[in-house]
């Protein structure tokens, strides 16, 4: 892994690709989303802080457990620019998800339980199927193998000879 220099406060794309592990049109997706941010030189390069690594890192982390990029931005937002998130930071931005986190994991170890129980049939009416009708609310309000869209005919001009045609 390429070092930087400490003496180096900017990075270029490429050095924060290298650096970070992240495709360089990850990074620039991020900056489009509001989660890093660059300056321009006059040649209209990027030019990011070092902060910009612990902020992908953070971003990354927050990615592999399933926090959307959306509630992401907001708790980058909550740091001050230019300024490493530090572990305490970390810990008080993540403590907001802690209920959904643990909300998903118990999802996961219900699913991961009871796997073998569903016969991959796609009925939404079996009492025991967690996984695609947990405790059966789907069978409560109609039977079938699917959960359908109300139909909507659509108009045949043939029949609607008031149509100017």
């Amino acid at each position: 892994m390429p070092q930087i220099p400490e003496k180096i406060h900017e990075l270029t794309v490429g050095q924060l690709a290298a650096r970070s592990g992240v495709a360089v049109s990850a990074l620039h997706f991020y900056e489009a989303k509001g989660l890093i941010s660059s300056r321009r030189t006059s040649g209209n390069q990027r030019r990011y802080h070092r902060d910009a690594l612990r902020r992908v890192a953070f971003v990354r982390a927050a990615q592999r457990v399933g926090i959307p990029l959306a509630t992401i931005r907001e708790a980058l937002a909550e740091l001050p620019e230019e300024r490493t998130p530090t572990r305490e930071d970390w810990a008080r931005l993540s403590q907001a998800w802690r209920s959904e986190l643990d909300e998903r994991i118990s999802q996961l170890n219900r699913l991961r339980d009871h796997l073998t129980d569903c016969i991959g049939c796609g009925c939404l009416s079996l009492d025991t199927c967690v996984l695609s009708n947990p405790d059966d609310a789907f069978g409560q309000k109609s039977s079938g193998s699917r959960l359908l869209v109300p139909h909507k005919p659509t108009p045949n001009p043939r029949l609607n000879p008031g149509n100017g045609k």
